[in-house]
């Protein structure tokens, strides 16, 4: 079961805010370390295959952050900039993995191998033993309580595969998947190297929260305390177009108003 499930687009109209030309929604506060943090989403464009992030940065993150701020990414805005992308019409469907897609099972979080074309780039990347073995003990797992054995087995990688899901609100990604990000700690580096922003690349759903890369300055705050700073998953799962998280430290301080989206699952409720 996810962890969080969410109907819809979290962008609430009584959340939206805006600082000049910047949109951003609250997306609420989360206690971690100590200290307690708020959530911005900032609304972008819709961000195209060929982009440049540091030209996102400058225009979405520079004019609206502060000195503390940590910004955590989503992978597939980057991914998209770097054009780490694949074509369904580059991807050759074999009858058989028509079939074993048959096999699996839809979850909260999205779509995985129930998708023939997404299992068919698992099998052209890992070949097709490794992921009918993956397949075999993810399901033994399962019978014994360990979930998540199928992507473990086949790496972040294959984890990492976004895309072909044709009831995406963006018709684009119903015929593209984004990978993982090329180098994402060098991605982070760079981008603090040139905007002094401590900033982190995030693979987020409904279930977990991966770190992909962090920037050096975030080296000594371990993946476990980062991912509790968005482990509601606050870039959200819809049409949001809030891929940047802008999270400020705010313990000093007083929170802005804020109604949350009442979640169809959580672990409060």
């Amino acid at each position: 079961m996810a962890k969080y499930l969410y109907e819809g687009n979290l962008n609430e109209p009584v959340n939206y805010r805006k600082k000049g030309s910047i949109e951003y929604y609250i997306r609420g506060t989360v206690k971690a370390n100590g200290h307690t943090y708020e959530r911005y989403g900032i609304k972008t464009h819709f961000i195209e295959a060929g982009e440049n992030y540091m030209n996102l940065i400058q225009q979405y993150i520079i004019p609206f952050i502060e000195n503390g701020d940590i910004i955590s990414v989503s992978e597939k805005v980057i991914s998209m900039c770097q054009k780490n992308i694949v074509h369904m019409n580059d991807v050759k469907l074999h009858q058989f993995t028509k079939l074993i897609s048959k096999l699996g099972k839809k979850t909260d979080s999205g779509i995985g191998i129930t998708e023939p074309y997404k299992l068919q780039l698992m099998i052209d990347i890992n070949g097709l033993g490794k992921v009918l073995y993956a397949g075999v003990i993810g399901a033994f797992g399962k019978l014994i309580g360990k979930r998540g054995l199928f992507y473990k087995i086949l790496g972040e990688d294959t984890a990492g595969i976004d895309g072909f899901y044709n009831h995406s609100a963006f018709e684009v990604y119903h015929t593209i998947a984004t990978l993982n990000p090329k180098e994402p700690t060098k991605v982070c580096n760079d981008i603090y190297e040139r905007f002094s922003i401590p900033i982190m690349i995030v693979d987020a759903n409904d279930i977990h929260v991966n770190i992909l890369g962090k920037c050096a300055l975030l080296k000594n705050i371990s993946n476990e305390n980062l991912a509790a700073l968005i482990e509601d998953n606050p870039a959200g799962q819809d049409d949001e177009q809030t891929p940047f998280i802008v999270i400020r430290d705010i313990t000093s301080k007083k929170a802005e108003p804020y109604i949350p989206k009442k979640p169809l699952f959580a672990p409060s409720v």
